[in-house]
């Protein structure tokens, strides 16, 4: 091939990239500012500005053999991402770059398909090879230096001047639509890569912060035992418990369970919600690494004298049981119940011995595979299926939203066959006994509504879909609490906050880190 100049090859992949693998941005862009007579140089300039930004970026990063390698790893990633961002509208944000971290390699195989293939090949691997192939022209240290820094500085200031005629145009840009910015390819994605990155790196060797030290039970006549389900992805929307016009309930119809409808969760992913609704902190002050160095509402039961046990069907307990008792359950090394996929129900399977071989109190942590997206299809057996056609992709763009919505409906199904299972253990110690089943979402999830899929949005922008969750609470005959009582209140807006004390609560469990007023049980008599 011609030798090219690394300024040429910087300019062209930098225009490669604005013109095919930001389509998810200027999208959004145009939802804002139609391209109109008023809108449209608005719109090309902001286009050029990207281009020119990728030119300066790419100018401080490369420097002689740096180049190539650094080229190919910018188009692979923006070629990757815009996959994700066209097919599922998602934003490689933080979290969202926290929760691919965090993903397994099951979780990410639901997620490969052929169209992956295709837009990695074309945008990402067939340009490299371009750029691997294509001889570039080095000259001496210091004319490579200056022609960098004309082209960084060139670009920078051509920004400037492409920007100064529609200020007024920037400053609605940046102030009212900040989240337009997030869609900008690869730059917010390596942003937040960044941002990710310094986070583990600074925060590593902080101490981890004991909680509840002073936490104690005082006698009683029976002991407890409460098994808190964290479900996967179920919005609350979905449940016929709350109206909606399925019967995805028929079990849970059947006990006496108390539904909390409005309840919210503190993320709109795994990796954040989770840890946040055991963490004592509450949405506003919690983050990941407050989260992962200071004790859970699960070590305070343990300081009580609460034997813990947590068994996951999901990818892991993402930092919540670090120190408890802790059994993998998405292998058939440890589940019973795997056919082709190992089965939330199989988590059931030798609780029966854990509970009688334990005089203390015990809480047992059931972690649900539950509605994990976007290959619905897997997550319940066949006899299931009451909801037809189902989407059998995990290509959600390619099925109608009904057959989405049918495929994710069978699974709650599932989902209220399994808590039924669990309530059924439990009776079977109710006169021994004291016994509660407490099921929370972890997150919600979208249906194509809007256009949007999954989950991982930003909190603000969420929409309720991601964020109103599934939540009810069962109580075993003799339980010590005014049923009545809680289902005055039980449709009050509650959130994942509420569950640190709330399972204090359950166990009586004294220590100034309870909060009678965020204990969901207990704040009705105060």
């Amino acid at each position: 091939m011609k030798p090219r100049t690394s300024a040429a090859l910087i300019i062209g992949v930098s225009l490669f990239i604005v013109l095919f693998t930001n389509v998810s941005f200027f999208k959004h862009v145009l939802e804002v500012y139609p391209f109109d007579s008023t809108y449209a140089p608005f719109v090309i300039s902001q286009g050029l500005v990207l281009f020119l930004f990728l030119i300066f970026l790419f100018s401080l990063l490369s420097w002689r053999y740096v180049t190539k390698p650094m080229l190919i790893f910018m188009l692979m990633t923006a070629a990757t991402a815009n996959y994700f961002m066209q097919t599922y509208n998602v934003i490689m944000d933080t979290t969202m770059i926290e929760n691919t971290v965090q993903t397994d390699m099951n979780e990410a195989s639901d997620l490969m398909s052929w169209k992956l293939f295709g837009y990695v090949i074309l945008l990402g691997v067939l340009p490299s090879y371009f750029i691997y192939k294509t001889p570039i022209v080095y000259h001496g240290i210091k004319k490579e230096f200056f022609s960098k820094l004309k082209l960084s500085a060139g670009s920078f200031a051509l920004i400037f001047v492409i920007m100064l005629p529609f200020s007024k145009y920037y400053t609605s840009f940046f102030r009212e639509h900040k989240i337009l910015r997030s869609y900008t390819n690869p730059t917010y994605g390596l942003y937040s890569l960044g941002s990710y990155v310094k986070g583990q790196v600074t925060e590593r060797d902080m101490p981890l912060i004991q909680t509840g030290l002073d936490a104690k039970i005082g006698k009683r006549e029976k002991r407890k035992v409460v098994i808190m389900v964290v479900g996967e992805a179920v919005r609350a929307d979905h449940l016929s418990l709350n109206g909606y016009q399925r019967e995805t309930n028929p079990r849970m119809k059947q006990e006496n369970i108390i539904n909390f409808s409005n309840m919210y969760s503190c993320g709109t992913t795994t990796a954040v919600s989770v840890p946040c609704m055991f963490s004592v902190y509450d949405r506003d002050d919690y983050d990941t690494q407050k989260g992962l160095h200071t004790e859970n509402v699960l070590d305070v039961l343990s300081h009580a004298g609460v034997e813990v046990l947590w068994r996951d069907n999901n990818s892991d307990s993402k930092g919540v049981a670090n120190r408890v008792q802790y059994e993998y359950y998405k292998t058939p090394e440890n589940n019973t119940m795997c056919e082709g996929e190992c089965r939330d129900v199989g988590m059931l399977v030798g609780l029966d011995r854990v509970i009688e071989e334990s005089s203390k109190d015990m809480v047992i942590v059931l972690h649900q595979m539950g509605n994990h997206g976007p290959a619905y299809y897997k997550r319940y057996p066949k006899e299931f299926e009451r909801f037809t056609p189902t989407c059998q992709t995990n290509q959600l763009e390619e099925c109608s939203q009904e057959e989405i919505a049918n495929a994710y409906d069978n699974v709650l199904l599932y989902t209220d066959y399994f808590l039924s299972q669990t309530i059924g253990l439990l009776k079977k110690y109710e006169d021994t006994v004291d016994t509660a089943m407490f099921y929370m979402a972890d997150h919600g999830e979208s249906l194509g509504e809007g256009g949007f899929y999954l989950h991982g949005l930003p909190y603000f922008i969420a929409p309720d879909a991601q964020k109103n969750v599934a939540s009810l609470l069962w109580l075993g005959k003799d339980f010590p609490l005014d049923k009545e009582e809680i289902r005055k209140t039980a449709s009050n807006e509650f959130s994942q906050d509420n569950l640190f004390s709330t399972l204090l609560g359950l166990f009586d469990v004294q220590s100034e880190v309870y909060d009678k007023k965020m204990d969901m049980l207990k704040f009705t008599n105060l």
